[in-house]
């Protein structure tokens, strides 16, 4: 495997990286940026550096490059495999209800056959993140890995876009799958935030929207919680996100609001809020919050090398808007602390995400997360 970076800055232009051997044509080019650049002729120019590539992506609350977190960029990251193949279906929502279908959709249009992983990326808005995790994992032949992440739009919840099969749209959701005995993928997710306040039982919901908690107006009673903050609704909503208790002893998920409804006083989150489930607001600690980030590199790396004994190649970081909120001027420590365990041998891209899908660890079922690192690994075989 063959990785070309190269990062686009409106002060600095196109700034290649790490370019590929010579005569070496990418399969695969990943592109991250913001959503205006999304929508502008930067894309014609990198469709022109890769005509043989399939070129996917997603709008952005920050881009990932080598070690850097960066605003209003465009980030390319082609790959040439020499063992391996990879192959791509799309699909578009209206709307939430459409979410699980469309994961089942994504999955059945790709071949089962020599298929090791699929990674998603999602409209960021218009997509019930849980339903769409169901869909796709109720297609996904066993042993076969999911991991991607939700589209963003900065802290503006305005709209999200996805660029895939030559176009750019929002409500669009796009599988690609992973193909070759020789590929090998590792992945993780934790978070690193603390719980505070008592639990509270969900009384009303409809499946991503909350609208009661212990049978009191939930939005209400999370204004009362962040006080000033609470004008700042919904984008100062990810300094405080819910906990949602897990089931038989499993992790529980962390949920974040995308928008509030003052008329009916509810408030809508990225994935499911079960009626009966208990959950809990959580606040930022900023070390764990690193330590976490370390802690999903430690566990995406750890298949990874029990199978080849080296680094991956590369790493896909999908980290979620509210840890960059909260980090702030600190966000790059928790990209360095992926780097400390990856080695400084990985190439490095991603984004700032509405939300992050994959599991704890390899043991653990894939699942929908907000406020998580989430690292996915690749490497080939020699």
């Amino acid at each position: 495997m063959e990785i070309e970076q190269r990062l686009w800055t409106k002060d600095s232009g196109w700034n290649c990286r790490q370019p590929l051997p010579t005569g070496m044509s990418p399969d695969l080019v990943f592109i991250f940026g913001a959503t205006a650049l999304l929508e502008g002729d930067l894309l014609q120019e990198v469709t022109r550096q890769y005509p043989s590539a399939y070129i996917c992506g997603c709008s952005t609350a920050g881009e990932i490059a080598d070690g850097q977190v960066l605003d209003d960029s465009l980030v390319t990251t082609a790959i040439a495999f020499r063992h391996s193949e990879v192959r791509a279906s799309e699909t578009n929502v209206r709307g939430p209800a459409d979410s699980f279908a469309a994961g089942q959709t994504l999955v059945s249009a790709l071949s089962a056959d020599g298929l090791v992983h699929v990674f998603v990326l999602s409209d960021g808005l218009k997509v019930n993140g849980t339903e769409l995790v169901r869909g796709l994992t109720s297609k996904l032949p066993a042993g076969v890995g999911l991991t991607g992440g939700l589209s963003g739009d900065g802290s503006r919840f305005g709209r999200t876009l996805i660029y895939s099969g030559g176009s750019v749209s929002e409500g669009r959701i796009m599988a690609l799958g992973f193909y070759g005995a020789r590929l090998r993928i590792g992945y993780g997710s934790m978070g690193g935030w603390d719980s505070f306040g008592p639990e509270r039982k969900v009384t009303k919901s409809c499946g991503n929207i909350l609208y009661e908690l212990d049978n009191r107006s939930a939005l209400a009673l999370y204004k009362e919680y962040l006080g000033e903050h609470a004008a700042g609704l919904p984008a100062s909503g990810l300094l405080f996100p819910l906990s949602l208790r897990g089931d038989d002893g499993q992790a529980g998920v962390v949920r974040t609001i995308l928008a509030v409804n003052e008329g009916d006083q509810s408030m809508t989150f990225a994935g499911d809020v079960p009626e009966g489930k208990y959950v809990r607001l959580m606040r930022a600690n900023f070390d764990r919050l690193v330590d976490g980030a370390s802690g999903a590199a430690k566990n995406a790396t750890h298949r990874v090398s029990d199978q080849l004994f080296k680094a991956p190649d590369l790493a896909i970081l999908v980290s979620c808007v509210g840890r960059k909120l909260v980090l702030a001027q600190r966000i790059e420590e928790e990209v360095e602390a992926v780097r400390n365990v990856l080695g400084a041998g990985a190439a490095l891209t991603g984004f700032y995400s509405y939300g992050e899908i994959g599991p704890f660890s390899a043991t653990a079922k894939c699942e929908l997360h907000n406020q998580t690192m989430t690292v996915t690994t690749l490497t080939e075989a020699a």
